[in-house]
C-alpha cells in the first residue's frame, strides 16, 4: 500500500540537496567555529557565516541579525522571555493573539509569575486577528506584541504588516512566529516591521534541531542559556554546524523555488478542498478560505471525532494531523471531560461536540493522484465512524421523527 504524507505542517522531508550540503560537516569539516585559530575551526566558521547570509537573504535581513538556535521553541522562548527581561522593569505588559503556539503561551507563565500582565486579543471565525484589537490592547507599559504569521492548525495568515506598523508607531517590539510560514510564503522583515521573527528549518525541507531568531539590529534580549558568548551573546553553546549548514541550504532553495511551490500547492489544495466539500456531509472547513497557507486544508466533521478519523486515515495509508486531540480525564476534573483544541475554541467550534479538526498539509512532493486518493477514501471513513457514533444515531432518530 502506498503511503501518502499530508502532514507537512508538522515537519517536512529533508531535501536531498540539503542533505548533500550537510554531509561534509559530519566527517570532514568537524571544527568548532569558536576555534578559529586553526584551519578546521576557520572552515566551520566560514560555513556558519555562509548559512547565516542565506537565512538572512530569505527574510531581507542582515546576516548579523540572525541568531541560530535549536529550533522554533527555543527561538520563541528567547524572543518572549528575552525581550521582557531586557526591558529591565518589574511588571510590564505583553499582547498576544488567542491562537499562538504553546511555545509562546507557555513562555508567558514565568513572566506572569513575576508580575507581567498579558492581554490576549481574540480572532474571528476564520482565525484572523483584527489589527484594531491589537492597537486597542497596547498600553503605555506594553513591551512586546507577539502574533504569528500563520497558524499551523487552521492555515490562516495574519495581517502581520499592519500589526507591525501599529507596534512600530507605538514604540513597542513586534515578534512574529513564522514557523509555519517561513520558506512557503513571502516574509520580508522590513516590510512587516518585525523586530523578532522565529524560524524552524525542518518546516521548510531543512534538518530538525536547527532554527533561528531574527533579531533586528539594536534590539536588546537577555540570553536564556548561560554559558559562552556564541551567537553575539544571545545563545550560548557550540553551534550545530551541520544543522546550520542545512538550514542555510534550505533557505536558499526556498528563496529560489518558493514561487513555484506556491503555485502548485495552491492548485493541489484547491483540488483537495473542492473534492472533500463535494463528497462529505456535515463538513465544516476551518481557517480563512483564501488568506491561508498554500496546500493547507483543515476541517471538522460533525459526529466524527478527529483522533478516530486520523487513525482510520493512517490504516488507509494516509498520514495527516489533528489539531483537536480531544482530551479526556483532564487534570483537576473528577469527571471525564472532552475539550476541543484552544484554536478551535477560539474560532467558535462548539466545544460540546468536541469533534476537532483534521489538517491536511501538502508538500512539494505530493501529486494530484494522492489528492484524488484521499478524496476517494475519506467519505467511507466518515461513514464508518458515523455508524459507530451514538450522537450520530441520535441525530438520525431526531431527523426521522422530525420528518414523520
Amino acid at each position: 500500500m502506498a503511503r501518502i504524507f499530508f502532514d507537512h505542517i508538522s515537519t517536512s522531508p529533508l531535501d536531498p540537496r540539503v542533505f548533500e550540503a550537510m554531509r561534509p560537516y559530519f566527517l570532514e569539516v568537524y571544527g568548532n567555529p569558536s576555534s578559529h585559530i586553526h584551519d578546521q575551526g576557520q572552515a566551520a566558521l566560514k560555513a556558519v557565516d555562509a548559512a547565516r547570509a542565506e537565512v538572512a537573504s530569505l527574510l531581507n535581513a542582515g546576516p548579523g541579525e540572525i541568531v541560530f538556535t535549536s529550533g522554533a521553541t527555543e527561538s520563541n522562548n528567547l524572543a518572549v522571555k528575552g525581550a521582557a527581561e531586557a526591558a529591565g522593569r518589574k511588571g510590564g505588559h505583553i499582547v498576544v493573539s488567542d491562537v499562538e503556539h504553546f511555545s509562546v503561551l507557555n513562555a508567558l507563565i514565568p513572566l506572569r509569575n513575576r508580575g507581567v500582565e498579558v492581554t490576549t486579543v481574540p480572532v474571528d471565525s476564520d482565525g484572523k486577528v483584527d489589527p484594531g484589537d491589537v492597537a486597542g490592547a497596547i498600553r503605555s507599559d506594553t513591551m512586546l506584541v507577539s502574533v504569528m504569521q500563520a497558524n499551523s492548525e487552521i492555515g490562516t495568515i495574519q495581517p502581520v504588516a499592519e500589526i507591525g506598523r501599529i507596534a512600530r508607531e507605538r514604540g513597542v517590539l513586534f515578534h512574529t512566529d513564522a514557523t509555519a510560514s517561513a520558506g512557503h510564503i513571502p516574509l520580508d522583515v522590513r516590510t512587516i516591521g518585525a523586530d523578532l521573527v522565529t524560524l524552524s528549518a525542518h518546516n521548510f525541507y531543512g534538518p530538525k534541531g536547527a532554527g533561528a531568531l531574527f533579531v533586528r539590529e539594536g534590539v536588546a534580549l537577555v540570553s536564556q542559556i548561560d554559558g559562552g558568548f556564541q551567537e553575539r551573546g544571545f545563545r550560548a553553546g557550540t553551534e550545530n554546524v551541520p544543522g546550520i549548514v542545512g538550514m542555510g541550504a534550505a533557505a536558499g532553495i526556498a528563496k529560489r523555488e518558493m514561487g513555484e511551490w506556491d503555485f502548485r500547492l495552491r492548485r493541489l489544495g484547491k483540488r483537495l478542498w473542492e473534492g472533500i466539500a463535494a463528497s462529505v456531509d456535515h463538513l465544516h472547513f476551518t481557517g480563512h478560505p483564501s488568506d491561508r497557507l498554500p496546500g493547507h486544508v483543515s476541517f471538522w466533521v460533525e459526529y466524527a471525532e478527529g483522533e478516530s478519523l486520523l487513525l482510520f486515515l493512517n490504516v488507509n495509508g494516509i498520514m495527516a494531523a489533528s489539531g483537536s486531540a480531544c482530551s479526556s480525564n483532564l487534570r483537576g476534573h473528577d469527571e471525564e471531560d472532552l475539550v476541543a483544541s484552544p484554536v478551535l475554541r477560539a474560532i467558535g467550534v462548539p466545544s460540546d461536540i468536541c469533534t476537532g479538526s483534521i489538517t491536511f498539509s501538502l508538500g512539494k512532493g505530493n501529486t494530484e493522484a494522492e489528492v484524488d486518493e484521499v478524496v476517494s477514501v475519506l467519505p467511507g471513513i466518515v461513514k464508518r465512524l458515523w455508524e459507530m457514533s451514538p450522537t450520530y444515531l441520535d441525530y438520525q432518530k431526531q431527523k426521522a421523527q422530525g420528518g414523520a
